[in-house]
């Protein structure tokens, strides 16, 4: 039985809550440790990988942009990675906002609309929409979050399993 692309405006929901707790935790860890929130944005798992603020970024925006291509929806002003942490947290707490006047009705019959897009330079691919939001989309939001949480974890912020999976259970 086929999935409904429905179903992905829950998850990328939960995943724009978790990203959102994360960086409460991250931001209460820095503050006991004399850190400011700027450069808790710039911390980063190795120097040649994005900043924590660009792994928000990413999740900010394909939470909201993927799911408004797949519906057929004009996509929301994506956001850079130089917001605060407020700026953060506002966008994250819009994207679950948006997610959540999404109707079942805009994604039945999508799965298969051809969708182009450019993903960097020279890589401009045609595939269903399905393929986008389900394989595409998930898998980096589910990069870029963990590595969010890997960042957070690898300066000692006290987080665990459950926190990559706050907004889940």
């Amino acid at each position: 039985m086929a999935a409904s692309l429905f179903t992905f405006v829950d998850l990328f929901s939960r995943q724009a809550g978790t990203a959102s707790h994360l960086l409460d935790k991250g931001v209460e860890f820095a503050a006991l440790n004399g850190v400011s929130e700027r450069e808790m944005l710039g911390w980063r798992l190795i120097e040649d990988m994005a900043p924590l603020s660009f792994q928000i970024m990413v999740v900010a925006n394909f939470t909201r942009l993927w799911p408004a291509r797949v519906a057929g929806l004009p996509p929301p002003a994506e956001v850079g990675d130089d917001l605060d942490v407020a700026g953060y947290q506002a966008v994250l707490a819009d994207a679950r906002a948006f997610l959540a006047g999404l109707t079942p009705e805009q994604f039945a019959g999508r799965d298969e609309v051809p969708l182009t897009f450019q993903i960097g330079p020279g890589m401009e691919p045609t595939l269903p929409a399905a393929q986008w939001l389900t394989v595409f989309a998930t898998t980096n939001l589910y990069f870029h979050l963990s590595t969010a949480y890997g960042i957070l974890r690898s300066k000692g912020a006290p987080i665990g399993k459950v926190d990559l999976f706050a907004t889940g259970l």
